[in-house]
């Protein structure tokens, strides 16, 4: 058996392993990032990234590249069908990106992997991490390739392998959490009577929608919907628009891509056991209320690739406990925006549901609570 060696392996090429991979190729660090599907993905998935993760991705050159190809919405709204409850305007946030970037993640991993190999470093794939174990100078990974298995010896091995994370169930860390039920998604081409700089949350009667706008004249349609279909159809995109969204103007042309989701809420008990770290979905999932998932990711990414680095120079780990004890903290309060958006959005009775809405309105008349809902979105809070 073959074995290679290197400082850090990361085991994941989503937006989060991705984004570790380039933070550790600017500083010169060697490492090995793997993945097990054979191609990166050609769905959208996550479509938004906003203000304080621009920021972040700045640090790593890819921000200008995001933000040329995406479209830049400055406004986000929740609406009762045509009425409007609250307006977050993100032109009032500081630095130069005052709006929320809507991409699909099909394009903003292209162009992370493009900016990988302007660095000189490729995703091996399709490979599989088998197991690992701890060693004295970090871990020994065993890896499945086309060519068979082999080995890789590092210093840290770096979870970036998402929810079912290997790495993280390899480490035995414990991934608690819950299951909101599920969603219709859907990428679709259609007539729409609301301009394309906003991001629109409806609060209906029917129940949820939100409806964003994305490149090449694609929309994105998320609903709560308990019985969702798993291949959702234009009727069934349109039902749910006629009923939740505006009462006039909407029509469905064409469904690109649809899935039905199920919304989990979890956080691991740990982002570090020794050598090894979790980074992204493998540390944390959560609603996509706010949009925040991919973002908390990419956030994750840039910290622990300056943590490693510093660790590999000093030869201490403190760097690497203060990436554990922070990014956890980041994503707890983030799961808990999350949830309380949840629930609030997913209220079952009517009654509950019309004072929400009269309380949304009353809140949005101060400057403040849409100040604050503009800073907490765009990741500032």
């Amino acid at each position: 058996m073959s074995s290679l060696t290197t400082q850090v392996l990361i085991v994941g090429a989503g937006p989060a392993g991705l984004a570790t991979a380039i933070g550790l190729a600017e500083r010169n660090v060697d490492f090995i990032i793997v993945d097990a599907l054979p191609e990166a993905q050609n769905t959208s998935r996550a479509a938004v990234i906003h203000a304080a993760t621009l920021e972040s991705l700045k640090r790593l050159k890819v921000a200008d590249r995001l933000v040329t190809q995406g479209i830049k919405v400055p406004h986000f709204r929740v609406r009762d069908r045509d009425s409007i409850l609250l307006h977050v305007d993100f032109s009032v946030l500081p630095g130069p990106t005052p709006y929320a970037l809507m991409i699909p993640q099909d394009e903003s991993e292209q162009i992370l992997i493009e900016r990988l190999a302007e660095l000189g470093h490729a995703v091996r794939r399709p490979v599989k991490l088998a197991g690992f174990e701890k060693t004295a100078n970090g871990i020994r990974a065993t890896c499945e390739g086309a060519d068979g298995q082999f080995l890789v010896e590092a210093r840290y091995l770096i979870g970036a392998d998402g929810e079912r994370s290997t790495v993280r169930a390899g480490a035995g860390i414990d991934f608690p959490g819950d299951t909101y039920g599920s969603f219709l998604l859907a990428d679709v081409r259609m007539d729409w009577p609301i301009a394309k700089d906003e991001v629109t949350l409806f609060f209906s009667e029917a129940g949820t929608l939100v409806v964003a706008p994305m490149s090449r004249d694609r929309y994105r349609v998320v609903a709560q919907l308990p019985d969702a279909p798993s291949v959702p159809t234009l009727e069934d995109v349109q039902k749910v628009i006629d009923a939740r969204g505006p009462r006039s103007g909407a029509r469905i042309r064409e469904v690109l891509w649809g899935s039905r989701f199920q919304v989990h809420h979890k956080l691991a008990q740990s982002f570090r056991d020794g050598s090894v770290l979790l980074v992204g979905d493998a540390a944390h999932v959560h609603s996509p209320a706010g949009g925040q998932g991919m973002n908390l990711g990419l956030r994750d990414a840039e910290a622990l690739s300056l943590a490693v680095t510093e660790a590999l120079r000093t030869g201490s780990d403190a760097s690497l406990d203060g990436y554990a004890l922070e990014r956890r903290k980041a994503a707890a309060e983030v799961l808990e925006m999350t949830d309380r958006l949840t629930k609030v959005a997913t209220l079952a009775n009517p009654v509950s549901r019309w004072f929400r809405n009269r309380l949304i309105a009353t809140a949005a008349a101060l400057p403040l609570v849409r100040l604050f809902a503009a800073r907490t979105l765009a990741g500032f809070n």
